[in-house]
């Protein structure tokens, strides 16, 4: 048997080698795929306000809304929050990112600009622009945004929303080279 076996490999050496490689292929194709945590349980509407505290302790009140909608191959986080001055003046800001399934398992990336191929790309950071990531992690859905500035500084946003009874439980921070500088945490009802 041992001859037959040697006789074989020697015979048709290109055609085991592609065999074996269309074996190791499919596997690598099914087998270590990640597998994308569900986002259907966090799929929904919420509202809430809270006290954002500042660096310096001081509170200001704050509206907030997102909404986190399914998509074909990832998911969408939209949020707004509105701000009230201590001088009377509000300020609203929007967002709305799309993310898409990354090579790791439950790590998104944000598709949020085309690039030349109208392919969905994260934005770059060394524009100024937000570089924005996401995971599901348990019960908690995180966005998290690395801003980096002129001079090399760095912020970066987190915002931590774990699944609650009835809603959604926010923990926001803000960290400017590492040293936290905002936060805040409230609940957020589902609609």
């Amino acid at each position: 048997m041992e001859a037959k076996v040697g006789t074989l490999v020697r015979a048709y050496p290109l055609k085991i080698i592609a065999f074996s490689l269309g074996i190791l292929f499919s596997f690598a194709l099914t087998g270590f795929k990640a597998h994308a945590a569900d986002i259907a349980p966090f799929v929904g509407s919420y509202v809430g306000s809270a006290n954002v505290v500042d660096e310096d302790g001081s509170e200001t009140p704050r509206d907030m809304s997102v909404s986190i909608k399914e998509l074909k191959n990832g998911f969408n986080v939209s949020w707004t929050t509105t701000t009230y001055k201590a001088d009377g003046r509000v300020k609203d800001q929007k967002f709305s990112i799309d993310f898409k399934q990354s090579d790791r398992s439950d790590v998104f990336s944000a598709a949020m600009k085309r690039n030349v191929f109208g392919h969905e790309v994260p934005l770059d950071p060394m524009q100024g622009e937000p570089f924005v990531w996401g995971r599901i992690e348990g019960d908690t859905l995180t966005v998290f945004s690395l801003f980096i500035g002129e001079t090399g500084d760095y912020e970066l946003q987190q915002f931590d929303r774990t699944l609650a009874e009835g809603g959604l439980d926010l923990s926001f921070s803000r960290f400017r080279n590492g040293v936290k500088s905002r936060s805040v945490e409230t609940f957020l009802k589902k609609q």
